[in-house]
């Protein structure tokens, strides 16, 4: 049996005069998925949730995923304040049973794990060693179904000094764990604006575009330019040990699109 997961990121949903541009791409991205088929079983979205994190910024993004019919789950980034996205979705279907903001969905046939990478007022990323412990119990649990690992701060270099130095400061020790569970089969990120892959502990990274803006290929150094390219998002086909990803196009005159 495959299973499908739609890999959304950073809309960065705001308020104010700006508001319009992010939730608008963000619902058109929500609108492609639903044209799929078949429609995925769930959907993710790895991090930078809004822009600025009051309550007013997380309500408007409640009101753009809320009649959204199929399972989605929020992941906090360096964007988000953590406190304040539980005070608001706490009594929620987007962040498993609320408590905290990483949590773990046991699925029939999958585990989807949701780790909080962010660090306040840091733009950087840290896991931390109890959440490491945590995250090491989870995988242990259903050694034999495929776990999707999904966390907003890449754990590796990609190559664009802007965000290497700002990546997940431990991800060496998420390495060393990872490689001590065989089921994980995509460790899912967001936070560089762009689709990027690498080889990582034993299985493969995959860093999601924003629904909003994209940044620029700055390998050189200095601060990417944040461009209205057009949007898209991945969906990771899971099969027992295997995973498959493809980008799925959404800013395009022929991608269908479906009212949510």
């Amino acid at each position: 049996m495959t299973v499908s997961i739609a890999h959304l990121s950073d809309p960065h949903i705001a308020t104010g005069p700006l508001a319009g541009a992010p939730a608008e791409g963000l619902a058109r991205a929500l609108g492609r998925v639903l044209t799929l088929d078949p429609q995925p079983d769930c959907v993710v979205i790895t991090g930078d949730l809004v822009d600025r994190a009051t309550p007013e910024s997380y309500r408007a993004l409640r009101e753009v995923i809320d009649r959204f019919p199929l399972p989605l789950y929020l992941v906090a980034g360096n964007h988000d304040d953590h406190r304040v996205l539980l005070e608001e979705f706490a009594d929620s279907r987007f962040l498993g049973d609320g408590a905290q903001a990483h949590y773990a969905v046991d699925c029939p046939t999958f585990t989807l794990v949701v780790l909080d990478s962010s660090v306040p007022q840091s733009p950087g990323g840290r896991l931390g060693a109890s959440q490491l412990a945590w995250l090491d119990e989870v995988l242990a649990r259903r050694p034999e179904l495929p776990a999707v690992v999904c966390l907003h701060h890449p754990p590796i270099a990609v190559g664009i000094p802007f965000f290497d130095g700002m990546r997940s400061d431990d991800g060496e020790d998420l390495a060393d764990l990872l490689t001590r569970h065989g089921n994980v089969v995509r460790v899912v990120a967001g936070h560089v604006h762009r689709p990027i892959t690498a080889a990582f502990a034993g299985s493969i990274l995959a860093t999601a575009p924003s629904t909003h803006l994209q940044s620029g290929l700055a390998l050189r150094g200095g601060v990417p330019n944040y461009l209205p390219d057009p949007t898209s998002f991945l969906l990771h086909l899971v099969s027992g040990a295997s995973c498959v990803t493809h980008t799925v196009s959404v800013s395009h005159a022929a991608a269908p699109i479906a009212c949510l």
